[in-house]
């Protein structure tokens, strides 16, 4: 069985891309979470991941890191990974390549904290130019494959890449057109997201540097964790 070493569910985007698609894919896994330390993370995820970043995959003697590779990885052994339509699927890979590699304003801004809700102080056009794209891109799919989810009728790992985006919506408040907004609803609401979710608030731990960052962006008008 594989073993998905992953960090805090509250605050780790990239932990829940691959957790997300095993999980609503029915690919057996053992989770292994490592609460984020604090300061210089490194010392803590080097012994665990190559890289020294999570999330990092385990399948015997092999570690597989970063969250486009493990996806990848598991497309050649398991069905469902990507589309099966040779279109969508060129289309998924892109669209997932894009979220991966670009949306930095968004990431720097709007980090992840799944319990909390922020009213943004402000929003900088390079934050809206992400939102923007990131709408268009989904309503793209929706409508060249016919949805509900981006790549057709079923949840892929391109849903999976975007997953993170439908918390961050919720947190703070961001806007991605009618189809889009209906559509980070429906990722909420997968069973395997609102496990993730659920677990996110039950966490006991608070790393500051993520709470600063949250902090600094905005009000809290909610806190929707467990205390700590």
């Amino acid at each position: 069985m594989y073993e998905l070493i992953i960090a805090n569910k509250n605050y780790s985007s990239w932990s829940l891309r691959p957790w997300v698609l095993m999980r609503t894919l029915g690919i057996p896994f053992s989770e292994t979470l490592v609460p984020f330390p604090g300061g210089d993370s490194l010392p803590t995820y080097k012994p665990l991941s190559p890289s020294g970043r999570v999330p990092c995959l385990v399948d015997g003697g092999l570690r597989v890191w970063d969250s486009l590779a493990i996806v990848e990885y598991l497309a050649e052994r398991h069905p469902g990974v990507w589309p099966a339509d040779s279109a969508a699927r060129a289309w998924a890979r892109s669209a997932s390549a894009e979220m991966h590699s670009s949306f930095g304003t968004l990431r720097d801004v709007c980090t992840m904290n799944c319990g909390l809700r922020i009213r943004l102080h402000e929003r900088p056009a390079a934050l809206m130019r992400d939102v923007a794209r990131i709408g268009e891109i989904w309503t793209e799919g929706l409508d060249r494959f016919g949805g509900p989810f981006l790549g057709g009728p079923v949840f892929t790992a391109v849903d999976a890449f975007y997953a993170p985006v439908a918390f961050r919506a919720q947190t703070y408040g961001l806007e991605l057109g009618e189809a889009g907004d209906a559509y980070a609803a429906r990722l909420r609401a997968l069973p395997a997201m609102q496990d993730w979710y659920a677990a996110a608030l039950a966490e006991p731990w608070r790393e500051e540097v993520h709470e600063a960052e949250a902090r600094t962006v905005g009000d809290w008008t909610g806190d929707y964790r467990k205390a700590g």
